[in-house]
């Protein structure tokens, strides 16, 4: 009895660690399919939140984690790694259209989903115009005592701390690593493009708010192009067409024309005649700023992760 009894905890023990001895794959087996309910809070089935400081500023960040369906069944297989900023807006929209766009089929790579959290403690318009912002100049609507112009020590926070943090723990393509950011977050990802472009192959920049500190992004990408002869990086951009300046026209209080910026930048790129650089941008009809995103996120995501 005694006997039989140990060789079904082991049994037990090897189902719930998995046979690979993956932690990821033992959590994901282990994962409930349910809510908890009785009034506890909603959660996100099948995802992990891992604690990620910064050691140089102090603070304390997150990352959101959601494995793709096959990760279990394919104990061999590496995958893109996709990370996304604003994550708690943007994590569960780009986790579950990652999963919709393959309802009928594969029409987009299975990849590994990252969000980037805003600092603990702090409110999120307080972290992403810090860590999200090229400059100290803010804009003039900005409260008296907001901090930007940090992202430079933020983009170093991804390169040595959250990067080697997922490479560490899952099979993350190390020659796959993706970018997408919608205002601001795309704001820090065309600095990341002009600064530091391999730290991500792919950018997904929605509506980004190249119109910040007197169009301080489009300096940087002059800056670059003096510089360099080549960019090697796969960029979707969007933006919404009520994003521009138009006569009688106004939605969520648009006062700059950001569809003319994004042009303006599609332009200069397309001007340099990079070798290795591939560039698809779009204005997608009827969509403000408010509205743009998961539009924009399907578009990036068919493009970027086509299967095809």
């Amino acid at each position: 009895m005694q006997q039989r009894f140990l060789n079904a905890l082991l049994v037990a023990l090897v189902a719930s660690f998995g046979i690979s001895g993956d932690p990821a794959h033992a959590q994901a087996q282990t994962t409930p399919k349910v809510q908890p309910g009785e009034g506890r809070p909603y959660e996100i089935v099948d995802s992990e939140v891992w604690d990620v400081p910064d050691p140089v500023s102090g603070r304390g960040y997150q990352v959101f984690v959601a494995l793709p369906p096959s990760y279990t069944k394919q104990p061999r297989q590496r995958y893109p790694v996709l990370y996304v900023t604003d994550a708690d807006y943007a994590f569960p929209i780009v986790r579950q259209l990652g999963r919709r766009l393959n309802v009928e089929g594969p029409q987009i790579e299975e990849f590994i989903l990252v969000g980037l959290s805003y600092a603990k403690g702090e409110d999120g318009a307080v972290s992403r115009q810090r860590d999200y912002t090229p400059t100290p100049n803010g804009p003039s609507t900005a409260p008296a005592n907001a901090v930007h112009g940090q992202a430079r020590a933020y983009q170093e926070y991804l390169r040595n701390q959250v990067k080697p943090f997922i490479a560490a723990r899952y099979r993350a393509d190390p020659a796959r690593a993706i970018f997408l950011g919608h205002s601001y977050g795309a704001l820090l990802g065309t600095q990341i493009l002009f600064t530091d472009p391999g730290l991500f192959n792919g950018y997904l920049l929605g509506s980004p708010s190249l119109w910040y500190d007197k169009r301080h992004a489009l300096k940087l990408e002059a800056s670059y192009a003096k510089q360099n002869r080549d960019l090697t990086a796969n960029i979707y951009l969007y933006v919404g067409a009520y994003e521009a300046l138009r006569k009688g026209v106004r939605r969520y209080n648009q006062t700059v024309d950001m569809v003319a910026d994004n042009q303006a930048l599609e332009t200069a790129l397309q001007s340099r005649k990079y070798p290795s650089l591939k560039l698809k941008s779009a204005v997608l009809n009827d969509e403000d700023h408010l509205t743009v995103a998961p539009r924009g996120f399907t578009q990036g995501l068919k493009y970027l992760l086509s299967a095809h």
